[in-house]
């Protein structure tokens, strides 16, 4: 059986492979979820430039939720980008996963930042 860090690395590469196929100029919303934390960005690509960010390690978000590591954190973040990303103008956005299964704190973000605006 492949080791665990294989099949994350070979499950990221596929993962990127399918956003670059998709993505046709949009912006990249990515994730990066820690046991303590969760971060969110969106990143133009084509400028190489992040356009928004938040993070529940931020002192207004973090003074308003008892733990950064839930899904309660993740719909804030994604709530709080989405409102972020909207006023820089960015309304469309390719979703990136990275290694992560869609599933908890990942599809939490996700969803909240549909809700806030965001297209993806």
């Amino acid at each position: 059986m492949s080791r665990l860090s294989d099949r994350t690395a070979r499950r990221k590469a596929q993962v990127r492979r399918a956003i670059r196929r998709a993505a046709h100029g949009r912006a990249r919303l990515s994730i990066f979820r820690s046991s303590k934390h969760i971060y969110a960005q969106v990143i133009d690509d084509v400028k190489g430039a992040t356009v928004a960010s938040a993070s529940s390690i931020e002192k207004d978000v973090r003074g308003s939720m008892k733990n950064g590591a839930n899904i309660a954190a993740a719909k804030a973040i994604g709530k709080l980008l989405a409102e972020r990303a909207a006023a820089k103008g960015v309304k469309e956005v390719v979703f990136d996963r990275g290694a992560y299964l869609y599933h908890g704190r990942v599809k939490a973000l996700a969803e909240a930042a549909r809700e806030g605006g965001l297209q993806f």
